[in-house]
C-alpha cells in the first residue's frame, strides 16, 4: 500500500511539473496570432473599468478589446494601436483643440484621451511632431 502511495505521489509530481513546464513555455513563446484588420476599441470596458489604451491584465502581452464592452473578442496590440487624442477636450476652463503644454511641468505637449480631462484625467504625451 505504501509503495502505491509513493507511486501516486510521484505521478502527481510529474503531472504538476509537466503542467508548469507547459505554462512556462507558453509565456516564453506566446501563441502565434493572426493579426486581423479589426480595430481596437478605445475606450473599452473590462472588469468593470474603462481602459483608454492597451492593457496587460491577465496576460504577459498588451492586448485590447474588439468590443466596447469586452465580450471575449480581443487581439494583441501593435505599434499602430496607441490611444488617440480627442479634440477638442476640456481642460480647466478652456476648450483645447491641439496638443498643449498647459499644466505639464516638464514643458512637454500632451492631450486628453477623452473629451473632458477635468472629469476623466486620462491623457498621453504627444509626439514631438504634434506641437
Amino acid at each position: 500500500m505504501e509503495v502505491m502511495s509513493h507511486l501516486v505521489g510521484w505521478a502527481l509530481l510529474a503531472v504538476y511539473i509537466y503542467g508548469l513546464n507547459a505554462e512556462l513555455i507558453s509565456h516564453l513563446h506566446p501563441p502565434k496570432q493572426d493579426f486581423s484588420n479589426t480595430t481596437c476599441v478605445f475606450p473599452f470596458v473590462y472588469a468593470d473599468e474603462f481602459h483608454y489604451s492597451c492593457i496587460s491584465i491577465r496576460s504577459d502581452y498588451d492586448w485590447c478589446s474588439l468590443d466596447f464592452h469586452f465580450q471575449g473578442r480581443w487581439r494583441y496590440c501593435t505599434a499602430q494601436d496607441p490611444p488617440k487624442c480627442v479634440f477638442p477636450f476640456q481642460f480647466k476652463q478652456k476648450s483645447i483643440k491641439t496638443c498643449t503644454k498647459d499644466g505639464f511641468i516638464l514643458n512637454r505637449s500632451w492631450c486628453s484621451l477623452t473629451d473632458n480631462y477635468n472629469r476623466d484625467r486620462k491623457w498621453k504625451q504627444c509626439s514631438p511632431y504634434n506641437f
